[in-house]
């Protein structure tokens, strides 16, 4: 579960896709914040202006309905102040006068009337005949005006019923009453004064404001609540509709929000002069919502296409910043791959650019400090292969010489030439003009007259067996890897064996691969003293000219590369294999050049 975690946290992402991803989600939340801050603010601002716009139809509404209310007042006055006051019952008629008030303003008018406070007719225009069995006394209109003497009242629409009219026709007014001071034979007594005004007159006025309103609906109501005036009067009076009137009624002037019937409305109420009634504009929220419906279409199509330019603006801009980098981590990518020249990418941002030359100057540092490497390394092989043939000339040079010494002194002087002449070859081969790097002819050569010599010394104990495949003679090696292992053999298989010993030089090709195998039957070794063979901590024991085999090994894989060396097989009382693993390379001149300056093994291990 740890590694699981791990693993995780250190997943990378593309720098783009994160600058992408980062720059969208904050944008478009920043777009999102914005585009409801502005549509909540034109949802308050399209309800301002409804609020405005209603409160606009009512105030027209009201002072065209307190000019009608007024100029009835007026003719009230008129008569009252003008007519009533200057006449005495006793001797006096006010008919002619009533008429001539009534003619001029007919339009609005149904009747005018007057009674004493007994209910008894003075005069009426245009009909002065009244209905039987009316009591005038009961009438609404009459008790307001004689119980608030010091009021006009203004009734609820209801039917004229207080004449016989020749006609036969009703009509719907609204009556304005209020008390007057009657003089007969020079006293004064209560009376009622009646103006009956058309409603028809006020309804025009309402049904203007409700004009082009499907849903939203102007309606007027008095102090106590009544319907004066509705648009969907029928519906009402067929109980098919209701209204929230009773409500309204409590309302101040101004703008609230109401629930009716489940529904949300907008409710701005305006009072009128002189008589307490109010206007009622009703607007359903759900207009508001009908008039949102395009503008909110209008949001949604604006931000898909803000957040699409967003979206593109943001893949520019991760792009512009991101490319500089890949470009660079290619470069990186490039050089870790093995490539130790690679072209370092510099340029774009300051950043990137400092990252670039830093980078390059890194990667010369790192260069000259592996040629650096290199140089030295060669020259400790080199010294160490001065170190091994100052070694092994002396013990083996003294022995040899030791042996021709005593093949003179007992008069074998074919042999003591042979030794000479094989001794002469050996050291030419060793010495190979100063190269490292000779062809393993020359070095098949060297060990042959090695083992000549080592023959003749040990008076033939062993035999020797060269079996080398000719197509690996041109190939190139390193030089003195042969003889070293022959003479592991001699010291740690054959010496000293109760039967005659026997080594095997072998030499094949494997595809692309050069083997040579040295074998001997001798005491062979366990397999922990094997292990210890090749290790850097090598403490098996030594003797002999001191050359050990993972000197051989070592110089093999610094020059071909860490694949090839030496290994070794051995069965203890069975015999010992080391197996020389190398590259086939044809010997050249030039291939001796790439050798010897380790070129040959950097390009082998970059292709690996």
């Amino acid at each position: 579960m740890k590694g699981l975690f791990f693993q995780r946290e250190h997943k990378a992402l593309p720098i783009q896709l994160i600058i992408s991803v980062s720059f969208t989600i904050v944008s478009i939340c920043c777009m999102g914040i914005l585009g409801f801050t502005l549509y909540r603010f034109l949802v308050q601002k399209m309800e301002d202006i409804t609020i405005e716009s209603s409160e606009q139809i009512l105030d027209q509404t009201a002072i065209n309905l307190e000019t009608y209310l007024r100029n009835m007042r007026r003719i009230s006055d008129t008569m009252y102040y003008s007519v009533i006051k200057d006449k005495d019952l006793a001797t006096d008629t006010m008919a002619e006068e009533m008429n001539l008030l009534y003619e001029a303003n007919k339009d609005n008018l149904i009747s005018i009337a007057c009674y004493t406070n007994e209910g008894e007719l003075v005069a009426a225009v245009p009909v002065a005949t009244e209905k039987e069995d009316i009591r005038i006394v009961e009438q609404e209109w009459f008790t307001d005006a004689v119980g608030r003497m010091e009021n006009f009242h203004f009734s609820t629409p209801h039917v004229q019923n207080l004449f016989d009219n020749t006609s036969y026709r009703y009509y719907w007014v609204i009556s304005l009453s209020r008390a007057v001071e009657l003089t007969n034979n020079g006293s004064s007594r209560l009376g009622v004064l009646l103006v009956d005004m058309n409603y028809s007159s006020i309804e025009q006025l309402l049904k203007k404001a409700n004009v082009n309103h499907s849903m939203e609906y102007v309606y007027l109501i008095d102090r106590e609540g009544e319907i004066i005036y509705h648009p969907r009067q029928k519906l009402l009076n067929m109980h098919l509709l209701e209204e929230n009137n009773q409500i309204a009624a409590s309302y101040e002037d101004g703008s609230h929000k109401e629930y009716f019937q489940d529904e949300e409305r907008l409710i701005t109420v305006k009072t009128v002069s002189y008589t307490g009634w109010k206007i009622v504009s009703v607007t359903p929220k759900r207009v508001l919502s009908m008039g949102l419906t395009e503008t909110r279409l209008f949001f949604v199509i604006l931000m898909l296409l803000t957040m699409l330019m967003i979206i593109i603006i943001n893949q520019l801009v991760s792009s512009s910043i991101a490319k500089p980098l890949q470009r660079l981590n290619e470069s990186v990518k490039e050089w870790e791959a093995g490539n130790m020249n690679p072209e370092i990418y510099v340029g774009s941002f300051l950043e990137v650019e400092h990252l670039g030359k830093t980078l390059r100057s890194t990667v010369a540092q790192i260069r000259q400090l592996m040629e650096d490497i290199l140089i030295e390394q060669e020259e400790k092989r080199k010294s160490e292969l001065d170190a091994l043939q100052s070694q092994i000339n002396p013990h083996f040079l003294y022995n040899t010489l030791d042996s021709i010494v005593w093949m003179i002194e007992g008069e074998r002087y074919d042999d003591a030439v042979f030794m000479v002449t094989q001794l002469a070859s050996l050291f030419r081969v060793s010495l190979s003009r100063g190269k490292t790097i000779i062809s393993i002819s020359d070095e098949i050569r060297h060990a042959k007259n090695y083992m000549n010599i080592q023959k003749i010394r040990y008076k033939n104990t062993f035999t020797v067996d060269f079996q080398m495949e000719e197509d690996i003679l041109k190939c190139c090696t390193v030089k003195l890897i042969i003889q070293p292992l022959l003479e592991n053999a001699i010291y740690y298989g054959v010496q000293g064996m109760d039967g005659e010993g026997e080594i095997q030089i072998r030499g094949y090709r494997s595809k692309e691969d050069i083997y040579i195998e040295v074998s001997d039957n001798g005491i062979g070794m366990p397999k922990e003293v094997v292990c210890q063979l090749l290790s850097e901590n090598n403490h098996a024991p030594k003797k002999g000219s001191g050359v050990g085999l993972i000197n051989v090994h070592n110089r093999l894989k610094l020059r071909f590369g860490s694949c090839y060396g030496l290994e070794i097989e051995s069965v203890p009382d069975e015999g010992t294999t080391v197996r020389i693993h190398l590259p086939y390379l044809i010997y050249t001149e030039e291939m001796q050049v790439l050798l010897e300056s380790g070129k040959q093994k950097r390009q082998e291990e970059r292709e690996q």
